[in-house]
C-alpha cells in the first residue's frame, strides 16, 4: 500500500574499494592500512549542504568494546575505546574497516596503553583527514561507566498508521496553533540499513528544538519511514537534521542518535546548531 506522497528513492553510491560487504581475512598483527574512509560529501551532496558553512556542528562519538593487545611480556591487555571524529573531517570512518583495524592489535606487543591510544589516534586522524581524539578506559575504571537514557517526551506510544518505509518529509509539519515550543522528543524506533550490506542499524534518537511546535505524530511517522532506507549512521542523522530544519524551521535544533553496537562498535552522531555534544553515556540497548 502506498500514498500519493510516496517519496522518491534516495540513491547514494559508496566507493567500490570498501571492504564492507566483501569476504576478508582477519589480521592479528597491527596494520593501519586496514582503515578506510568514506567521503562525507557522498550524502551531503544529495542534501545540497555546502562544503563550507555547514548548518550544524557536532561530532561522531564511537565506543569500541573489543580492543585488546599484548604487553611487552606477551600478556593480553584489554580496554574500552572512545573516540570523537569531527564532522568537519573529509571522511567518516567506515565501520567494518575500523573493526578489522582494531582486531589487528590482538597479537601485537605495545609498551603501554598510552602507546596504543596514541597509535590509534594517529591512524584514525589520518583516515578521517582531521584530528581525532581517542580515550582508553582500562579495566580498573570499568565500574565508573554509567548508563543514562535520553531525557524528553517519548513519542513512541502515539497510535499512528504508516505504510511508507523510505524517508518521507511529507510527514513533517508544524502546528502553529500550539505556538512556539521548547521541547525535547525521544524515540527508540529509528531503524535504517547499512548502505552496502543492508544489515539493520538500530538506534534511539533525541530531538531537541525551539520554534513552532512540531507535530509529534508526523515526526514519529517520518522517523519510522527510515526503516528500509540504506545509508550510513552519520548520514542518516544529518538527513534528519536537514529535513527538520528545512520543513519545520526551528530556531534551535539538536539531533542526537545512539546506535546499538555491531562488531563491537557503536556509533553515536550528534548534530546541533546551538549546543555542544553531550557526554558519552551508554544506554540500555548498547
Amino acid at each position: 500500500m502506498s500514498t500519493d506522497n510516496s517519496p522518491e528513492k534516495i540513491s547514494i553510491k559508496a566507493p567500490d574499494d570498501l571492504s564492507l560487504g566483501k569476504q576478508v581475512d582477519y589480521e592479528f598483527e597491527y596494520n593501519p592500512h586496514l582503515l578506510q574512509g568514506v567521503p562525507r560529501n557522498l550524502s551531503r551532496d544529495t542534501l545540497k549542504l555546502p562544503k563550507d558553512g555547514l548548518p550544524f556542528t557536532g561530532t561522531d562519538t564511537w565506543t569500541g568494546y573489543e580492543l585488546s593487545w599484548l604487553n611487552s611480556k606477551g600478556k593480553p591487555q584489554v580496554a574500552i575505546l572512545e573516540c570523537d571524529v569531527p564532522i568537519t573531517s573529509g571522511n567518516l570512518i567506515e565501520s567494518k574497516s575500523f573493526k578489522l583495524y582494531l582486531n589487528s592489535f590482538n597479537q601485537t606487543q605495545f609498551a603501554c596503553a598510552d602507546t596504543v591510544r596514541a597509535t590509534i589516534e594517529k591512524d584514525l586522524s589520518q583516515c578521517a583527514g582531521e584530528s581525532v581524539s581517542v580515550k582508553l578506559i582500562l579495566p580498573n575504571a570499568f565500574s565508573q561507566i554509567t548508563f543514562k537514557e535520553f531525557e524528553g517526551t517519548l513519542i513512541d506510544e502515539l497510535d499512528v498508521e504508516i505504510h511508507e518505509y523510505s524517508p518521507n518529509t511529507c510527514y513533517l509539519s508544524i502546528d502553529k496553533a500550539l505556538g512556539v515550543k521548547s521541547e525535547t522528543l525521544v524515540s527508540h524506533l529509528l531503524k535504517s540499513n547499512c548502505l552496502i550490506t543492508s544489515q539493520p542499524d538500530w538506534a534511539s534518537i533525541q530531538i531537541r528544538y525551539e520554534g513552532d511546535a512540531i507535530d509529534h505524530e508526523g515526526l514519529l511517522k517520518y522517523l519510522i519511514s527510515f526503516r528500509q532506507h540504506n545509508e550510513f549512521h552519520e548520514q542518516c542523522v544529518e538527513r534528519i537534521f536537514t529535513d527538520l530544519l528545512t520543513h519545520c524551521r526551528p530556531n534551535k535544533l539538536t539531533v542526537c542518535a545512539r546506535y546499538t553496537r555491531r562488531g563491537g562498535l557503536d556509533i553515536n552522531p550528534f548534530r546541533s546548531n546551538f549546543e555542544k555534544p553531550y557526554a558519552n553515556h551508554r544506554q540500555a540497548r548498547q
